[in-house]
C-alpha cells in the first residue's frame, strides 16, 4: 500500500500533465503521391497523439523544391497545436507518424517525402540538442514555413527577437510559393 503523501504528489504530477497547455507549430511539407491526402493524414495522426490536439491548420501553399530541385514540388502547411508532451517526446511521435505514413528513417536530405513534420516552436522555449533544435534553425529562411505560420499567428522568435512577419520581410528565400485553394480537415 502506498503511503498518502506519495498518492497525492502522483495525483499532483498526473492532474499537471492534463492541464499542461504548450503551444506547438509544426511545419508539414509533402511532394509524393497524394500530397493533400498526405498532410490531412498527418492532421489526423497528430490529433491522435496522447494529450495533444490539433487546433488550427493553415491554408496549403504550393511550393518549388530547395537542395535537390529534379522532384516533384511540395504541399507545405503549418500546424498549431496544444500538448502536454515534452518536445523531445513530441519529436519521437512525429518521427513515428512520418514512419508509419512511409517516409524511411535513413531518406535522403532535401529529397522526396512522402510527409516531412518539424517542430518550429514550442510555446516561447528553445532548445539545442543534437536532434532536436527549437526554434528550427531553417524557420527564418524558409517562406514556405513563414506564410503558412503567419496564417495562423505572428509569434515573436524567441532568440532572433523579431515576429514572423518581420522575418518574412527580410527572408533570402526567393524560391517560387503561392497559396492554393485547399484546405485541411477543421479541428474544433
Amino acid at each position: 500500500m502506498q503511503r498518502p503523501s506519495t498518492v497525492r504528489k502522483e495525483r499532483d504530477v498526473n492532474s499537471n500533465l492534463r492541464h499542461a497547455n504548450h503551444t506547438v507549430y509544426v511545419g508539414a511539407g509533402s511532394n509524393m503521391a497524394n500530397r493533400l491526402d498526405n498532410l490531412r493524414k498527418a492532421v489526423e495522426l497528430l490529433n491522435r497523439l496522447p494529450r495533444t490536439s490539433v487546433k488550427k491548420t493553415s491554408a496549403v501553399y504550393l511550393s518549388e523544391p530547395l537542395g535537390f530541385s529534379s522532384q516533384g514540388w511540395f504541399y507545405n502547411a503549418v500546424f498549431e497545436l496544444r500538448s502536454a508532451l515534452k518536445p523531445e517526446t513530441f519529436l519521437v511521435h512525429c518521427k513515428r507518424i512520418e514512419c508509419l505514413m512511409g517516409r524511411p528513417a535513413d531518406h535522403m536530405k532535401w529529397g522526396p517525402r512522402i510527409i516531412d513534420l518539424d517542430i518550429l516552436l514550442y510555446d516561447d522555449s528553445t532548445c539545442s540538442q543534437e536532434h532536436l533544435t527549437i526554434p528550427h534553425p531553417e524557420l527564418s529562411n524558409r517562406k514556405f514555413v513563414l506564410l503558412p505560420l503567419l496564417d495562423l499567428a505572428n509569434p515573436t522568435h524567441p532568440l532572433l527577437g523579431k515576429t514572423m512577419r518581420e522575418l518574412l520581410e527580410t527572408c533570402p528565400d526567393t524560391s517560387s510559393i503561392e497559396r492554393t485553394g485547399h484546405t485541411l480537415l477543421t479541428i474544433s
